[in-house]
């Protein structure tokens, strides 16, 4: 994992960047392999703002937050992020479990004798 961070109108202290670094372990968790983890942060008409984009070889995602001071700006950003990672693996599960679920195996002459061929050519024509 690669973090890099950059500070627009914020003066860059060992805090800051270290509760940044803990942000991103946390976020690294829940994902695998080589992942670059953009911090964006700035601070303009009195309101922190941050940007966090992650991505990786199969997957990109990207949050933005604003608030009253850095710290709650940034909680707020990691959990869009979290959200949108949960909903993506819900939906790969989701998918993996419902794949055969509308799947149907008959016995060969109940199926052909549930098609009613006569109807349909009725239909057509």
């Amino acid at each position: 994992m690669r973090v890099t961070i950059s500070f627009r109108n914020i003066r860059h202290t060992k805090s800051i960047d270290q509760k940044i670094q803990e942000k991103s372990e946390k976020l690294a968790k829940f994902l695998e392999g080589k992942t670059l983890v953009k911090w964006a942060c700035n601070f303009e008409d009195g309101h922190f703002y941050a940007e966090v984009s992650l991505i990786g070889p199969k997957f990109e995602y990207h949050a933005h937050s604003s608030s009253d001071t850095l710290l709650t700006t940034l909680d707020l950003a990691t959990h869009k992020i979290q959200k949108q990672i949960q909903k993506r693996k819900d939906k790969l599960r989701n998918r993996i479990h419902n794949k055969h679920k509308d799947l149907v195996i008959m016995d060969v002459e109940q199926a052909w004798s549930d098609l009613d061929l006569d109807d349909e050519l009725k239909d057509a024509a």
